[in-house]
């Protein structure tokens, strides 16, 4: 593997009643990076953080916030999730029509730039923003709602990205239905960060569930 398997659980599945004290529990267990999944409703069919959550669960932990932008149009609130605490945002090429220019504006404002791709979409589409670029994100389910199957498809898209990042210091992230079945595949296809919901919070040992991800993911 070009880099370490790093491992995001996504707050999206947490117990939202606890998400301080959730938070603080990834964190203990060996989390790398906390995924937060913004969508409108509109975007992606569901409702779920905004700025303001994330300013209220950033004191609970050091780790890197990797902020998901499903959102549209994602401009506006660039610099609301930057203040709010937000280390790396990602927007979706396919939610917005100054891609660069939202790239631009997030390196401006002192964050990492990240783009999205929903399983539908070519890879091609990023093609001329990958110098803007630290994360590619693959969306291996449809954008909405946790717990959804894997999309085996996508790791043929994830491994043309990697050969198309090259040398490039890019993460290249895989989010959805991402379990200690799936692990492998992604992690031979090239990515090296991994976001899991339901296969992290669905027990109660998030230290155990967090290493079988990361050991399958890195069994090649």
């Amino acid at each position: 593997m070009p880099k370490d398997i790093l491992i995001a659980p996504s707050i999206l599945s947490a117990d939202f009643a606890r998400l301080g004290e959730e938070v603080r529990a990834i964190d203990a267990a060996g989390c790398d990076w906390v995924h937060v999944d913004v969508m409108d409703g509109h975007f992606a069919p569901n409702l779920t953080f905004g700025p303001c959550v994330l300013e209220a669960i950033r004191p609970h932990t050091k780790k890197i916030m990797d902020v998901h932008l499903m959102i549209d149009p994602a401009a506006p609130y660039l610099e609301a999730f930057a203040k709010a605490g937000a280390d790396i945002i990602t927007v979706h090429v396919e939610a917005d029509k100054h891609l660069h220019r939202s790239l631009q504006v997030i390196r401006g404002l002192g964050k990492k730039c990240g783009v999205s791709l929903n399983p539908a979409t070519h890879e091609s589409a990023i093609e001329h923003v990958l110098d803007a670029l630290d994360l590619i994100l693959v969306m291996s389910v449809n954008p909405g709602f946790g717990g959804q199957k894997f999309i085996e498809a996508q790791c043929a898209k994830i491994a043309r990205l990697r050969e198309m990042i090259g040398d490039r210091p890019i993460d290249l992230e895989v989010d959805g239905g991402v379990n200690p079945d799936t692990a492998h595949l992604v992690g031979a296809a090239g990515a090296n960060v991994l976001v899991a919901g339901s296969a992290v919070f669905g027990s109660s040992d998030y230290a155990a569930n967090i290493r079988a991800i990361r050991d399958k993911a890195a069994a090649l």
